[in-house]
């Protein structure tokens, strides 16, 4: 089991950036894939973006493709998600989620492969 905090959310401008964070409570947070969704008022929850535990594999959806990245720090137990150019459909409930995989360059996009939730992190983007 791990504990996932996120922060950096916030309120900011259409084409402005924000860098989200989610700490892992893990010792062996290299065991584990991680991932970041987000949920939009009315929608479901969706796939942003994944990184293997080594961090050398990612994956994205193409709405965020050319403007987010996710990477990680694995000596500091955390994955980051820098978000550039964003737009009001970003506006969202962001969510970091761990995934416990054997395989160093696995990734999945599927929520129900993650077993653990962070409480999620507010984004608005104004017009």
């Amino acid at each position: 089991q791990v504990q996932l905090v996120e922060s950096g959310g916030g309120l900011v401008q259409a084409g402005g950036s924000l860098r989200l964070s989610c700490a892992a409570s893990a010792r062996t947070f290299t065991n584990y894939a991680m991932g970041w969704f987000r949920q939009a008022p009315g929608k479901e929850r969706e796939f942003v973006a994944a990184i293997s535990r080594s961090g050398g594999s990612t994956l994205y959806t193409d709405a965020v493709k050319d403007r987010f990245s996710i990477s990680r720090d694995n000596a500091a137990n955390t994955v980051y998600l820098q978000m550039n150019t964003l737009k009001p459909e970003d506006t969202a409930v962001y969510y970091c989620a761990a995934d416990r995989v054997v395989l160093g360059w696995l990734v999945h996009k599927e929520e129900y492969e993650y077993d653990n939730w962070g409480q999620g992190t507010q984004v608005t983007v104004s017009s």
